[in-house]
């Protein structure tokens, strides 16, 4: 190697050091968003009278959102774990933009970077930084150097190249305004009369509500619970983290067996994302699914698990109950 390019190598790889140590700076324009949008959720709950039909819609549209990100953005683009008719796709890319969160595209990109490089400089949500910055504080800070050049690397041409995932990305912005917001806020006015202001003021308060559920799999879900899978990661086992996200809190499972559409070995156990796909599944709209054998999760938990994986019994009852021949 000539000197000039020794030097010009060398300049580079400093470079690329100093980069990597540098502090990523505050994203003002995103924390003014989702700064907002959490006072004026806040002040709404504190100031405002919500009656029971208003907070069981809130529940309703806000799972149903949430079914769009965990059922379609998760584990159908994102880990191919089962494939869908264009119908299905179509209601998933609809329910997951009425979430509020990014687009389709890029939530895969930034999934499947969390999962190739989970837990350090190149996961966007590295849970090694802290509680508040994998919960959301992430969101808040522009890439780490990191995860842009890791990031790069990602392929995801197999979702640039699904029709309805172009459509959602393309018009995402716009999607986001009329899904999430003003179809669920003309919803209660034209079905029983609420005013707009209450309507209003509930579309902010069930998008916050539902993206801080989404993303305690980030936080939560990454530092207390059992690892009964795979001790080495940090990804854990927590009921209370599936129970409020479908199915989602089974993340040591997920993480060790991420092609797995149940992301669970027990399916059915706060898991209503598998049951809901069982039913597609049935009327034809979802097919393929691929699932970690029974022989395998035996073979990796009893080799790589920390022992607090659940009894025969419940493993029994995970076998008996399934519909499919794991």
């Amino acid at each position: 190697m000539s000197e000039k390019n020794l030097k010009l190598c060398t300049t580079a790889e400093t470079a690329a050091k100093s980069n990597a140590c540098k502090p990523q700076e505050l994203a003002w324009w995103p924390i003014g968003i989702i700064g907002g949008f959490h006072i004026a959720a806040a002040w709404a709950l504190l100031t405002t009278r919500f009656s029971l039909p208003m907070w069981t819609y809130v529940y309703v549209y806000g799972s149903l959102t949430l079914f769009g990100t965990t059922a379609g953005a998760h584990r159908l683009w994102t880990h191919r774990t089962y494939k869908a008719k264009s119908p299905l796709r179509v209601l998933l890319a609809f329910l997951h933009v009425s979430s509020a969160q990014t687009s389709v595209l890029q939530w895969v990109r930034d999934h499947r970077a969390h999962h190739k490089y989970v837990d350090t400089d190149a996961d966007p949500h590295n849970s090694k930084r802290g509680f508040f910055y994998c919960h959301i504080g992430w969101a808040m800070m522009h890439r780490h150097p990191e995860v842009k050049r890791q990031g790069a690397k990602i392929d995801f041409s197999d979702v640039l190249a699904d029709s309805v995932v172009q459509f959602e990305h393309r018009f995402h912005y716009l999607l986001v305004i009329l899904c999430a917001f003003i179809i669920p806020t003309v919803i209660p006015v034209v079905a029983w009369n609420e005013t707009w202001t209450v309507s209003s003021l509930a579309s902010i308060v069930r998008v916050v509500v539902f993206i801080n559920i989404a993303v305690t799999v980030n936080s939560f879900a990454h530092m207390v619970g059992d690892r009964p899978y795979d001790k080495q990661i940090c990804p854990t086992e927590l009921w209370m983290v599936s129970f409020l996200a479908m199915g989602e809190g089974w993340h040591n499972y997920h993480h060790t067996f991420p092609w797995d559409y149940k992301t669970s070995e027990l399916p059915y156990y706060c898991n209503f994302t598998t049951f809901a796909l069982d039913g597609f599944a049935k009327v034809g709209w979802a097919y393929d699914f691929k699932w970690a054998s029974k022989e395998l999760v035996d073979s990796v938990a009893s080799q790589r698990g920390d022992g607090s994986r659940p009894t025969e019994h419940l493993r029994e009852v995970r076998y008996r109950s399934y519909n499919h021949d794991s």
